[in-house]
């Protein structure tokens, strides 16, 4: 290096727990640079990532004994990408590469590899030990997940090289500057996407042969390969390729044909003419009471949705709240097995900086607290018929259905308890405050990714835990869940009565309560959007048997009832994504990454986060600098120590 302590090129060495090996790798990476580098003009840089052993002290060592030998220490973990980026950054070269510890690649590419880019040849060269004709020893259990992962990312992200994952990458500094802040991934993935993004670019990227051999076995791990780099492909498909061709307009459009798709498929998964029926035999302002009511239990949802998020350290307006929710249901009319509850989590992240773990431990929490709740109303009735002593019409209602109503009886029921169970096991988990997360992934995975998967899953269990240890907020969330369903059952009522439904009170009470719950609890087996058609199944089998109503006006009442619930949340949906200028689309569009930009968060922003964080100061705050807030006070109470709350 000149006098300035610059460099023409940086070599990193990303290194976790390699005591055994590092300071071979580090001699042999010094020895073969000074083979066709002057001595003075290359630098070695180890980002050593978190290491449990020796390596540091090791580290530290063979950086005092050679100028040109730098050793950047974390005392957390970064991450594979996170390690490599950092050390990139603090690196002087104009010429950047790394190399993989094990040294798999023969080092006689080393000169190829660091005189394509540094000689301007191409702006990205990576080694290739897929192009046909060269010696790469790979065990089948490793070549073939690495064949599949490479097809999908040629397939699915088009990219033209065989080999993203190869150890032995150069890339020039102004095309890392260029795209290092679109990299998202601070993992395995990492050096993969930074090949998509060079390429897209416009970079050129040079791939060549080189001669391969593991010198450590490995083998394939379910966290990391299925979990974590499937997700990342999937992530990095839809911002390269989908995003950029969606604009408002175009996303907002996108998203009323789906609702407009969703009305369709009520059409489809039910006999159109059996609505028309039921509509025109109905009391019409009995019916427009019952939409009316329906529509009052909305709002009551986004109160209920602000007291959990509220228990999670987050204030939000019940009026925004409702919004969301009513896009997420609009798309769970859209998408099988729930897929629109996922829209609410992007809602308000993007809206709100409220972070993924807690965004979808919020709605888990919600759904649980539905879920026990009609199970409770449906258990209640259940108990009731058998003090009566008429369990025993309920039993022939049940096996006398036809094959639909009893896959509709049997999911209720297992859904059912399985709701019970795992709210017990909240409760319980939240009370002892024990969380295993992590020790049952590291029986899954010994991949360092799995730490990373650990964190936010830990941070998903800990809101959870969180929500259910304060008994006044479980009993107010509880009570408020009570009189949601309250009112769908009513709707239900009003829906019989307004077609000319004769019969006691009591029995019509009792009847809806069980009905009801018993067809929404049925609706979790994803066969179709918004549990169309499982709901009538067994909403109709349940009052054919405990009453004298014959099939077709039992069916004729849960089909009205159930299109009349839908109706009200496809115009909610529609209202709410005009209020909130959002779509279905947009949704997952807009859905920037807020935790990545509170990564990045300069020091000299973090002094007003602190301040705020102490309560000494009252201005507000920018979005990143809010995002930071949020992070430490859920954080901290969570358990999960993740880097934002060491910066502050």
């Amino acid at each position: 290096m000149d006098g300035s302590g610059t460099a023409d090129v940086s070599v990193v060495l990303p290194a976790y727990d390699e005591e055994d090996t590092i300071e071979t790798t580090v001699r042999t990476t010094i020895e073969t640079l000074e083979e066709f580098l002057r001595p003075d003009t290359f630098e070695v840089l180890i980002a050593e990532d978190g290491c449990t052993d020796q390596t540091p002290a090791i580290a530290d060592q063979l950086a005092q004994a050679d100028s040109r030998v730098q050793h950047f220490h974390s005392d957390e973990r970064l991450g594979r990408g996170g390690a490599l980026e950092r050390a990139f950054e603090a690196a002087t070269g104009g010429t950047l590469a790394y190399l993989d510890t094990d040294l798999a690649t023969d080092m006689q590419h080393l000169e190829r590899l660091i005189t394509t880019v540094q000689s301007g040849q191409a702006d990205v060269a990576t080694g290739s030990r897929w192009i046909p004709g060269q010696r790469a020893e790979r065990p089948r259990k490793r070549g073939i997940p690495s064949r599949g992962f490479n097809l999908l990312v040629r397939g699915v992200l088009g990219s033209n090289l065989l080999d993203h994952q190869c150890g032995f990458k150069a890339v020039s500094r102004g095309c890392f500057d260029a795209v290092k802040a679109d990299i998202h991934d601070q993992h395995w993935f990492w050096d993969t996407e930074l090949l998509v993004r060079a390429q897209r670019a416009g970079f050129q990227v040079d791939e060549f042969p080189v001669s391969w051999e593991p010198h450590a076995d490995t083998k394939v791990d379910l966290v990391r390969d299925v979990l974590g780099m499937g997700s990342q492909i999937v992530r990095l498909w839809w911002q390269v390729s989908v995003q950029p061709r969606l604009g408002p307009r175009t996303s907002f459009v996108a998203g009323l044909l789906l609702v407009t798709l969703a009305a369709a498929l009520m059409t489809q998964y039910l006999d159109a003419s059996a609505v028309a029926g039921s509509i025109s035999q109905a009391d019409p302002l009995l019916i427009a009471g019952a939409t009316l009511l329906y529509a009052l239990s909305w709002p009551l949802r986004g109160f209920r949705y602000r007291d959990i998020l509220a228990k999670l350290g987050f204030r939000e307006r019940v009026g925004f709240l409702t919004g969301a929710v009513f896009i997420s249901q609009t798309g769970n009319l859209v998408f099988p097995a729930r897929g629109g509850d996922a829209v609410r989590a992007y809602i308000v992240k993007m809206r709100r900086t409220i972070p993924y773990p807690s965004g979808l431990a919020s709605l888990a929490a919600e759904r649980i607290f539905d879920l026990l709740t009609i199970t409770t109303l449906a258990g209640t009735v259940l108990l009731g018929y058998a003090a009566s002593g008429e369990l025993g019409a309920v039993t022939a209602a049940l096996t006398g259905a036809d094959e639909a109503g009893r896959v509709a009886a049997l999911t209720a029921s297992a859904v059912g308890f399985v709701a019970v169970t795992t709210t017990l096991v909240v409760i319980l988990s939240a009370r002892s405050e024990r969380n295993r997360v992590r020790s049952v992934l590291a029986a899954l995975s010994s991949d360092s990714y799995t730490q990373y998967v650990a964190g936010v899953i830990e941070r998903f269990v800990g809101d959870l835990q969180q929500i259910a240890s304060s008994r006044s907020a479980f009993a107010r969330v509880g009570a408020t869940s009570l009189v949601i369903w309250l009112l769908d059952v009513l709707v239900a009522g009003i829906v019989l009565v307004a077609l000319g439904v004769s019969v006691p009170p009591v029995t019509l009470a009792a009847v809806c309560v069980f009905a009801v719950s018993v067809g929404n609890l049925a609706k979790v087996l994803p066969l179709s959007p918004g549990g169309i058609g499982l709901y009538e199944g067994a909403f109709s089998v349940l009052v054919v048997g405990l009453t004298p109503l014959g099939a077709p006006v039992a069916l004729g009442a849960a089909i009205l009832d159930h299109a009349l619930k839908n109706i009200v949340t496809l115009v909610g949906g529609i209202v709410s994504m005009l209020a909130l200028n959002v779509s279905l689309t947009t949704a997952v569009e807009e859905s920037s990454d807020i935790d990545g930009e509170a990564a990045e968060l300069p020091d000299a922003d973090l002094d007003p986060v602190r301040d705020w964080h102490t309560g000494q100061s009252s201005t507000p705050l920018k979005r990143t600098q809010l995002s930071w807030l949020n992070c430490v006070e859920t954080v901290f109470e969570s358990g999960d120590r993740r880097r934002c709350s060491s910066r502050l």
